[in-house]
């Protein structure tokens, strides 16, 4: 039973458990689609039910995620103390959560238009499927990139109810930014995913080799960013390849800081490095649609 202390605010614990200020982290690639998609700013009533479709759909995959990983995340020294393998919060709260986070995404993408609603049951195939896949595969850093490459898509299928080749190099660009930087981000659990005979580029190819696959995968990334303009009818022009420049920067500071025995920096890299990225290609491609471009 868990003690009456434990039990008050189980709201707050959940989204503290699934870090739900993260939510910004994934949307100003959301922001970038959808900014592409209207060749500007698009109506405030599609920015806010794309703001709610990210956050209810962000919510499932976290929340499902812990619930999904509790007994292993009890076992990780690393991730023992999360709310679920303590006891804090009870699973039966955090499905219930999920359930509400599932409904809130879906009515959010029937809001938007019949694609967006159409497309939302396999956007959350991928997004809860995500955390069985390390269970059987080591690829399951690129299926966490498609969780999160479906933003960019969304976004635009959100503004334009259809799909075209721009927003899928964006959610290809997604994919390997995110399946680079999740690779980093599980050499800290090598170790205990050997031992558990759990799956991942670390534990496939080492330390030297998950390394090398980071650094290619965020390759592929900047040349999937530098091809976007001849994508995109209108063009872009200065302000975006001053964005891919300071991805390229950003990502080779990321990558200066991680190297093989030596972790310590890692979430330096991880948090301010990526953040801080997905916010300037942003600003710098909104920039390009609504100023320069357009002008």
């Amino acid at each position: 039973m868990i003690p009456a202390a434990k039990q008050r605010n189980p709201l707050a614990t959940v989204l503290e458990m699934i870090k739900f200020e993260h939510t910004l982290f994934a949307l100003p690639f959301a922001f970038l689609g959808m900014v592409l998609a209207a060749g500007g700013w698009p109506r405030w009533q599609t920015v806010g039910w794309i703001v709610v479709a990210m956050v209810g759909a962000r919510s499932a995959a976290m929340g499902f995620n812990r619930l999904i990983d509790r007994r292993i995340d009890g076992e990780n020294p690393r991730t023992a103390d999360r709310a679920l393998p303590t006891g804090t919060v009870s699973a039966r709260f955090v499905g219930l959560f999920v359930v509400a986070s599932v409904a809130l995404f879906l009515f959010a993408a029937w809001r938007l238009n019949p694609l967006a609603f159409r497309l939302a049951p396999i956007a959350l195939a991928v997004l809860l499927g995500y955390s069985y896949t390390k269970r059987f595969t080591a690829l399951s850093h690129l299926v966490l990139g498609l969780a999160l490459g479906g933003a960019p898509l969304g976004a635009w299928v959100a503004v334009r109810g259809e799909v075209t080749a721009t927003p899928l190099v964006l959610m290809a660009v997604v994919v390997c930014w995110v399946a680079g930087f999740d690779i980093l981000y599980s050499l800290q659990d090598l170790e205990f995913d050997r031992e558990r005979g759990l799956h991942s580029i670390p534990v496939a190819l080492g330390e030297k080799g998950a390394l090398l696959a980071s650094s290619a995968l965020h390759l592929v990334m900047l040349g999937l960013l530098a091809w976007i303009p001849s994508t995109y009818p209108p063009g872009l022009g200065w302000p975006w390849w001053l964005g891919v420049t300071g991805c390229a920067v950003l990502l080779g500071y990321q990558h200066s800081v991680v190297r093989p025995g030596d972790l310590s920096r890692l979430d330096a890299a991880f948090f301010q490095a990526n953040g801080l990225l997905a916010v300037w290609l942003f600003v710098l491609g909104a920039v390009d649609v609504m100023l320069v471009s357009r002008g």
